[in-house]
């Protein structure tokens, strides 16, 4: 049973993740793979609208991808954008990534490879994981100007479309314990979290949305 206030809780940590950046041309697009192949479609509008030159689709897979993108994240990604009618030249495929870091550091090891001068930087990742990538990017590749961007959608319109309310809150829960204990393990800037969206994290925690959390960490606001 999901509870109003656990609605009310979910609603904040959703609020807190969103960035609110005003998409703008960058250098280049990464789009940071996941199971939500709408990053994809995001990361191709972005694209057209003018926004980059350039698209790196960066992820290998993981037990959430393995059975529907078995060639990768980055690859079904990639195919996704060409099916959309990005040019081939315009996409780079980084496809060895398994974790948020990895999808910033292959990345631009990839476009140091190829020689291109990337100034700025556009993320394109989930809604709920917007704060994760630009605290991350922030952090591993701290010369660069970010923006961090998302499929405009609203968590109802989320929880919609994964069709299981309890996962989407498990991951709200597991996106915030990492924005409060990745810093002090070097893996992300720190940020401030407000005191209401730290209570709201361990209000839902203690009823049991747990199943995202890193074991055994101590989250501490």
């Amino acid at each position: 049973m999901i509870s109003t206030r656990d609605w009310e809780d979910t609603q904040l940590l959703w609020d807190y993740q969103q960035m609110h950046h005003e998409p703008r041309p960058c250098s280049v697009g990464i789009g940071l793979g996941s199971h939500d192949l709408r990053v994809a479609d995001t990361t191709v509008d972005l694209y057209r609208r003018g926004m980059m030159p350039l698209i790196v689709f960066t992820g290998a897979t993981s037990r959430t991808t393995q059975d529907r993108m078995p060639r990768g994240e980055a690859e079904h990604y990639r195919d996704r954008a060409l099916e959309l009618g990005v040019p081939a030249d315009a996409i780079l495929v980084e496809p060895h990534a398994r974790n948020t870091g990895q999808n910033i550091t292959l990345s631009r090891a990839l476009l140091e490879e190829r020689g291109v001068d990337v100034s700025s930087v556009l993320l394109v990742s989930k809604p709920y994981e917007e704060r994760r990538a630009y605290a991350t990017a922030r952090k591993l590749w701290p010369k660069v100007e970010l923006v961090s961007a998302s499929t405009p959608m609203t968590l109802p319109e989320y929880v919609d479309s994964i069709g299981d309310a309890r996962l989407v809150i498990d991951m709200l829960v597991g996106s915030l314990q990492r924005l409060l204990i990745y810093p002090a393990q070097g893996f992300m800037i720190a940020q401030d979290v407000p005191h209401r969206v730290i209570q709201a994290y361990e209000r839902l925690a203690s009823r049991g949305f747990t199943s995202r959390l890193v074991p055994g960490a101590v989250a501490r606001g």
